[in-house]
């Protein structure tokens, strides 16, 4: 029993020190594109560019503001002021708490965050899970948002169920001894290929592994804090969905007809008859990332928002 206690303990070390070693290469490769500001006692990586209009760009699940910073911020940044935010716990933002932040939570920091770099009354663009959190901003904010966008974004309720990683990983006793195990053995080649399946039916962007930082992801409390988040998303959105016919803010609603990862009929056209006005473009052809694949079009939505807000002239 001694012997087999030794050994557990042993591996318990090694494990942790793999993790360690593991997250610090993944830091230094992928350090803060911007600047960390402190917000009501958290620290928030906010990488900001451009002039003009305040734009506030939400990044989705296992992701960070590299996603948003490869391609869309920088074409943004030639008329708006971009302003791109990690959710808390992903990226280089700090975690909220332990038990995964809400998406009224997020939308709470994370507004608080643009108030405090000046943009009081941003248009707020959120995509995938992101698109959540969007919504809980002009929900509980509406004082604060000039127009929306949602790009793909997680709206109402669906019937599948949790995949078993974020089921396993969100666990209160299996997560946190789960999370270590994988930051230490897990590749940062097997997220680069669950990349591709986010794309698909498009193929990822040349560039965009070197840039994103899939590496980021496998960190212990990204891990945990991304699981707890998508796990509890459902019953929020439950919550909220309710109340999308209170937006009024000039909303655009962009998704692809190929999206696997948030149906278009689940999520956007329903979307699209609860806000008041709304303007839901649909994407033939494109799947779940149509600021990568279908750019213009994203860009086009963004600058008719921004006119319906009285932000620029008419397109």
């Amino acid at each position: 029993m001694i012997l087999f206690l030794a050994l557990l303990a042993g591996l318990a070390v090694f494990v942790l020190w793999k993790a360690r070693a593991h997250e610090g290469r993944a830091e230094a490769a992928f350090p803060p594109e911007g600047r960390i500001i402190e917000v009501n006692g958290h620290r928030v990586h906010a990488v900001i560019m451009g002039e003009g209009p305040d734009i506030v760009l939400i990044h989705g699940a296992s992701g960070n503001t590299r996603d948003l910073t490869f391609d869309l911020a920088p074409r943004l940044a030639a008329r708006y002021r971009v302003i791109v935010l990690d959710r808390p716990g992903l990226g280089h933002t700090d975690r909220i708490d332990g038990d995964g932040a809400s998406i009224t939570e997020q939308a709470a920091l994370l507004q608080a965050a643009a108030a405090a770099l000046g943009a009081e009354r941003p248009i707020v663009l959120g995509h995938s899970y992101g698109g959540a959190v969007a919504l809980a901003w002009a929900v509980t904010r509406p004082e604060h948002v000039a127009a929306l966008v949602i790009l793909a974004g997680a709206s109402h309720p669906w019937q599948s169920a949790l995949p078993l990683e974020y089921r396993l990983l969100s666990h209160p006793l299996v997560g946190p001894l789960l999370a270590p195990v994988l930051t230490a053995v897990v590749p940062d080649s097997y997220v680069e290929r669950a990349v591709a399946g986010i794309f698909a039916p498009q193929v990822v962007p040349e560039g965009y592994i070197a840039h994103v930082g899939a590496a980021l992801t496998l960190r212990r409390d990204t891990l945990r804090e991304n699981a707890l988040q998508r796990a509890n998303l459902l019953s929020e959105i439950e919550a909220l969905h309710p109340l999308y016919a209170k937006i009024t803010a000039p909303t655009e609603i962009v998704h692809g007809d190929r999206d696997a990862t948030v149906g278009l009929a689940i999520h956007a056209a329903r979307l699209a008859k609860d806000i008041p006005e709304a303007r839901l473009t649909v994407l033939p052809g494109i799947g779940h990332m149509p600021h990568h694949a279908a750019p213009d079009q994203v860009t086009a939505a963004i600058d008719r928002a921004a006119a319906h807000a009285g932000l620029r002239p008419a397109p």
